[in-house]
């Protein structure tokens, strides 16, 4: 079988269980790649809007984590564990997320950055444990717009350093 045809059925296999964002990000892609990289950038930007971070522990290597918790705008505390599997510097990141390390509904999240002229088309594809679990992710936490909501944070984090950069 091809690569491209076990692709797509590899694909299709997960279209039930899974959330697919992407957006373009104004500014290069090594400097969006580098917004994942180190904790002192993602503090700044990550999650949807309203939500604050406070990093416990941050490794960014494959087999290291990121232990964390996201800080509502209505005061709820969410513990968060990733643990990066696969890195591709600057075209991917591969990582699982749950609540914790034991986390059995933990899911598996990949992202891509590609050239898209000077900015960068990044694209963020979870696949969750099972349908129920995504569905659950979607109606009860709004992981679409949650999604979009942390892209366009991204976004708006990486265009200012760009902007900062080009008057300094």
């Amino acid at each position: 079988m091809a690569a491209a045809e076990r692709d797509t059925s590899a694909q299709s296999a997960t279209t039930d269980r899974e959330v697919v964002i992407s957006r373009v990000v104004d500014a290069p892609r090594e400097l969006v790649f580098e917004a994942f990289t180190e904790v002192r950038h993602l503090s700044r930007w990550w999650g949807p809007e309203g939500f604050t971070t406070t990093t416990r522990a941050f490794e960014f290597r494959v087999g290291g984590e990121w232990v964390f918790v996201m800080h509502g705008p209505d005061g709820t505390d969410y513990q968060e564990w990733i643990s990066w599997t696969g890195l591709t510097p600057p075209e991917r990141i591969e990582f699982l997320h749950g609540e914790s390390r034991d986390d059995p509904n933990a899911f598996e999240s990949v992202l891509t950055f590609a050239p898209d002229g000077e900015a960068t088309r990044i694209e963020m594809r979870t696949v969750f444990p099972t349908r129920e679990l995504r569905d659950e992710a979607v109606e009860k936490y709004h992981a679409i717009e949650a999604g979009r909501q942390t892209l366009s944070n991204l976004a708006t984090y990486v265009t200012e350093i760009v902007r900062k950069g080009a008057e300094g």
